[in-house]
């Protein structure tokens, strides 16, 4: 293996870690992937809390 074919598999592989650590990390929310070019240049997370089962309003309770 080429020392070009071997930073792109170490890019690669890197990149994938980070995907699924993103995907990971997330109870609720979005990954997304940007790409450019055939390459992806960009991991986004939006991150969502649910309070559903805390707050019962009909019980009164709420902000």
């Amino acid at each position: 293996m080429s020392i070009i074919q071997s930073s792109k598999k170490l890019l690669n592989d890197t990149i994938i870690k980070e995907i699924s650590d993103a995907v990971g990390s997330l109870e609720y929310g979005e990954v997304n992937i940007k790409v450019h070019n055939n390459k992806i240049i960009q991991i986004e997370m939006t991150q969502r809390r649910r309070f559903d089962d805390v707050w019962k309003l009909e019980e009164g309770g709420g902000i």
